[in-house]
C-alpha cells in the first residue's frame, strides 16, 4: 500500500469521525428540542443506538471502498481524532447549516403537510356532520317504530 493511499484512507477515517459526531450531535439536538411527550423523546435511546449502528456500518462501508475492508490499528484513532475535530472546529458551522436546513426545508414542508392535514380533517368533519344531520330524522322514526310497548318478563 503506497503512502498516498494510506494518507487518503487516514483522511477518510477522520472524515467518518467528523460525520459520525455530526450525526450523533444532530440526534441529540433533535431529542433535546423535541416535545416532552413526543415519540422522539420516548424512544431517544433506541434512536441513538440505531444512529450509532448506522454510523458504524457507514464507516465500515467507507473503509471497504477505500481499502477493501482492510482495518488498520490507526483507524479508531483517526475516527476519534475526527470526533475531536468536530467538537473543536466543526460544531458551530454544522449547527448553523442544520438550522438553515431546518428553517428553509423542513419547517415549510411540515407546515404544508399540517395545513393539508387540517383541511382534509375539516372537510371530512363537515361531511360527517352533514350526513349525521340528514340521517337524524330517519333515526328518530326508526327509534319510535322499534320501541317495544311492553317490558320483557323478568325471570
Amino acid at each position: 500500500m503506497s503512502l498516498s493511499v494510506q494518507l487518503f484512507s487516514l483522511l477518510a477515517m477522520i472524515g467518518t469521525g467528523i460525520v459520525a459526531a455530526a450525526l450523533i450531535d444532530a440526534i441529540g439536538t433533535g431529542v433535546a428540542y423535541g416535545e416532552k411527550g413526543s415519540l422522539v423523546r420516548k424512544y431517544a435511546t433506541i434512536i441513538e443506538v440505531i444512529g450509532w449502528i448506522f454510523v458504524g456500518c457507514w464507516a465500515f462501508l467507507i473503509l471497504y471502498i477505500v481499502r477493501d475492508g482492510a482495518w488498520r490499528i490507526y483507524d479508531p484513532l483517526a475516527q476519534f481524532s475526527g470526533l475531536l475535530l468536530y467538537v473543536s472546529f466543526f460544531h458551530r458551522p454544522f449547527r448553523f447549516v442544520g438550522r438553515i436546513f431546518l428553517l428553509l426545508l423542513i419547517k415549510p414542508i411540515w407546515f404544508v403537510l399540517t395545513v393539508i392535514y387540517s383541511m382534509v380533517k375539516s372537510v371530512l368533519n363537515v361531511i360527517g356532520r352533514l350526513l349525521k344531520l340528514s340521517f337524524n330524522p330517519f333515526v328518530l322514526i326508526f327509534r319510535k317504530l322499534t320501541k317495544k310497548p311492553f317490558k320483557n318478563k323478568m325471570k
